[in-house]
């Protein structure tokens, strides 16, 4: 294991404890002119249920984060965006409801969005050149699903992308970075664009709301919720 490795379990163990008792976002209504912020050609896209675009709506609390994730880096993205509440509350004692996060998986990272599933019947891990986060040997899984099965610690389980969503996290997918598993499910089903599209998207992991695009998604979050940017991969 590498010592960038090791630290990066070391944090993630610090206030591991604490993670179990992050609770479901709340909402809070809409802001006043939050529907002017609005294109009214999304607006009216919105409204026949294209996009959800009200999740910004569950980042509530004193300290409100958007951590941008544009690369696989065997997902360590995807579990910083879990680790720094942790530490938030053990080293300077916050609470649980003060905190949210947004998490924008957009670019190459778009691949961590999707179901082992997909990776298996696509070939991701090897396509992308994926490596296991503890061991840094190839994988064919999707780190941010892996289990102890899969030699992954238990704070890192805990941090995994259903668990964050479980505690009220907010998942965002890129929809152009989505384009490119389009393409390679034409390509390799033999389907047309309109079945590779609906294809892609029941392949979504639960709970990840899709978004126009990585950079919306962000900007949205920065917008409507003051929330603090980080590049996350």
């Amino acid at each position: 294991m590498t010592t960038s490795r090791r630290d990066f379990l070391d944090s993630l163990a610090l206030g591991a404890s604490a993670l179990a008792t992050l609770p479901a976002l709340g909402t809070l209504p809409t802001p006043r002119g939050a529907a002017h912020a609005v294109p009214a050609d999304l607006r009216r896209d919105v409204a026949q249920g294209a996009w959800d675009v009200r999740w910004h709506e569950r980042l509530t609390g004193t300290v409100r984060t958007v951590f941008d994730v544009p690369e696989i880096e065997s997902g360590y993205g995807v579990w910083r965006a879990s680790v720094w509440a942790r530490q938030y509350q053990a080293v300077l004692g916050m609470a649980a409801s003060e905190l949210s996060t947004a998490l924008v998986l957009r670019h190459n990272a778009i691949v961590l969005a999707m179901q082992q599933g997909f990776w298996d019947k696509y070939g991701i891990g090897k396509s992308r050149a994926v490596t296991h986060p503890v061991t840094g040997a190839p994988t064919d899984r999707n780190p941010v699903l892996m289990t102890d099965t899969d030699g992954l610690p238990p704070v890192m389980q805990a941090s995994s992308l259903p668990n964050f969503i479980q505690r009220g996290g907010v998942a965002l997918a890129c929809d152009v970075a989505l384009q490119d598993l389009v393409a390679l499910i034409v390509d390799a089903d033999r389907v047309s664009e309109a079945v590779a599209q609906e294809q892609a998207k029941r392949w979504l992991v639960p709970g990840v709301i899709l978004q126009p695009s990585g950079v919306f998604a962000v900007l949205r979050a920065q917008q409507m919720k003051q929330a603090l940017y980080i590049r996350a991969s």
